[in-house]
């Protein structure tokens, strides 16, 4: 087992600033994979494990921190592997983990209780930390690019389709899975070239092996004779108030050229608030 340790010098921005990209990206990184566990008289720690190839990912958030913070390493057998060497990021300052713990990484089990932080925070980075920890960025067995989540809260499931709605146009519903009870919210071809590329800009922290994925999805293109990607014809204001005006899905759809299930679900954002009206844009 080797043993590293480091006491960092203070960063020029507080401790997890979730509007510094780093801290976004290791906080959303710390939602996914990360532990916190607590003790008798306020011990506890936050700890983070992953295999040793992505060990410079550790190294990154012990630089990042201005508390004592270690690095182990231990080789085990698993159901998958014979042998398998994992690296262990380990923080043991209550200050920090009381810190963390207020962002939004509970105590204990936490994967369906996490959710998008409260205070205002770098998104895209905040979402490429959750997608390195639980997500994959690639290609298929039949080599089409794909980027995907699995996850156990809804209010992530929910934060991933809002955003990727604004990236590439496309609406998600994420529903959990009848198996296993989790999200599985994905983007094929076009989409998820244009997610990765979004995610993975030059320069941004990540995992090294995801981000050279994300890279090789650009070089990718659509199978001659297949179908386009479908795109989503987005709202406007006019459309919004014939909509309004004539109060009746199955009525506007035959003027404005659309589905009145279209139809029907813009009128009940429209009412509910969920998408501004008119004039309110």
């Amino acid at each position: 087992m080797r043993f590293l340790t480091a006491e960092c010098e203070p960063t020029a921005h507080r401790f997890m600033d979730l509007t510094v990209p780093a801290y976004a990206y290791m906080f959303g990184f710390l939602q996914a994979d990360g532990h916190l566990s607590h003790q008798s008289r306020k011990r506890g720690r936050l700890s983070v494990e992953i295999s040793a190839r992505d060990i410079d990912l550790l190294r990154q958030f012990q630089k990042l921190t201005p508390y004592n913070s270690s690095i182990t390493e231990r080789t085990r057998s698993t159901n998958f592997a014979t042998t398998h060497t994992a690296a262990i990021w380990s923080l043991h300052s209550l200050e920090a983990r009381t810190r963390i713990n207020e962002l939004g990484l509970p105590y204990g089990h936490k994967s369906s209780a996490i959710s998008p932080p409260s205070v205002e925070f770098s998104r895209r980075d905040y979402l490429r930390g959750l997608i390195d920890a639980d997500g994959s960025v690639g290609f298929t067995s039949k080599g089409f690019p794909f980027v995907s989540l699995t996850t156990s809260s809804s209010t992530i499931s929910s934060f991933l389709c809002d955003y990727g709605r604004e990236v590439t146009g496309a609406e998600r519903t994420a529903k959990r899975n009848a198996r296993d009870g989790v999200y599985n919210v994905l983007y094929m071809m076009e989409l998820a070239q244009r997610m990765a590329a979004d995610l993975y800009y030059p320069g941004c922290l990540s995992l090294e092996r995801k981000r050279a994925s994300a890279d090789s999805l650009s070089a990718c293109v659509r199978p001659k004779g297949m179908r386009a990607a479908y795109t989503a014809r987005r709202w406007t204001e006019t459309e919004d108030r014939i909509l309004l005006k004539l109060n009746s899905p199955m009525a506007a759809a035959e003027v404005l050229g659309r589905t009145t299930q279209s139809c029907n679900l813009r009128l009940w954002r429209l009412r509910t608030g969920q998408v501004p009206r008119p004039g309110d844009q």
